[in-house]
């Protein structure tokens, strides 16, 4: 692994990995994007992904953790840079505070629908148009904590390696396979596998819990403020709703994935899954 040391804030190598952080055109044109922290890395690792660069502040992450990193990446046979940069410089670059002196540059890798491997009962989350990296991130956490197949974004408003995304999931867009694709070709993949599909709305809906979830199941939801769109309602298998007993008529949309997803996770262990 080819070693540099970088002290200025004008280097090359640091202009482009704050552009790689602020802007989505970059990281599609160049088929990279960031990780911080050490958690967030070693889950990207774990995922088979490889790196590009390191940006490492030894004063923050530590000789033990550089030396255990680069014996790693050494053994993965990858063939990357680690840039030095002092205490003051990473604070300059790093995109939130806490991330324990470790940046990397990350090469980008496509999945699509036809990628996706699923097992024989599979649980597949389905997010339309949803804008927020946070929330995305959030639902990426839940979908891996109930053991979900994969996460499919229709017509998306953010990219997959957007920072606060990347965050948000602590590195559960790592873990779970996660694709973006039209909703067209969505609806066309689900129904060739067989999975039933619920679509999570207000209208013409019954109970979550009343639904059967023990089969081949998408969950399938949108945006807070707009909802699923007419093509997902006239898709639908059912159409599914939770309670909501205070003067509010909607929950996060995190919130409500993990809501559904659990459902599932609890009707399935009634039958062994």
């Amino acid at each position: 692994m080819r070693r540099e040391a970088i002290t200025s804030a004008q280097n090359p190598k640091i202009k482009e990995l704050i552009t790689l952080q602020e802007k989505s055109r970059t990281r599609r044109e160049k088929g990279l994007f960031v990780v911080e922290g050490k958690r967030e890395l070693g889950h990207c690792l774990d995922g088979g992904f490889s790196v590009h660069s390191i940006f490492i502040c030894p004063e923050i992450a530590g000789s033990e953790y550089i030396e255990e990193l680069t014996a790693r990446i050494e053994d993965m046979h990858m063939e990357c840079s680690m840039f030095e940069i002092p205490s003051y410089l990473y604070d300059k670059v790093a995109y939130r505070s806490g991330t324990e002196g470790i940046i990397a540059e990350i090469k980008s890798r496509e999945r699509k629908l036809g990628d996706l491997k699923l097992s024989d009962n599979p649980l597949v989350m389905v997010l339309e148009s949803v804008e927020k990296p946070g929330n995305l991130g959030a639902v990426l956490r839940s979908a891996d904590a109930a053991g979900a197949d994969a996460v499919i974004i229709c017509d998306p408003l953010t990219d997959l390696y957007n920072p606060n995304l990347i965050r948000s999931s602590i590195g559960a867009v790592f873990s779970v396979q996660a694709v973006s694709a039209s909703s067209e070709d969505t609806l066309e993949w689900l129904e060739r596998n067989g999975i039933r599909i619920y679509t999570a709305q207000l209208q013409d809906s019954e109970w979550y819990y009343d639904t059967d979830m023990t089969g081949g199941t998408a969950l399938v939801m949108g945006t807070e403020a707009t909802g699923l769109t007419q093509f997902w309602r006239d898709a639908a298998d059912a159409h599914i709703r939770i309670p909501m007993l205070g003067i509010l008529d909607s929950l996060n949309v995190s919130v409500s994935a993990a809501i559904l997803l659990y459902e599932a996770v609890r009707q399935r262990k009634h039958i062994g899954q």
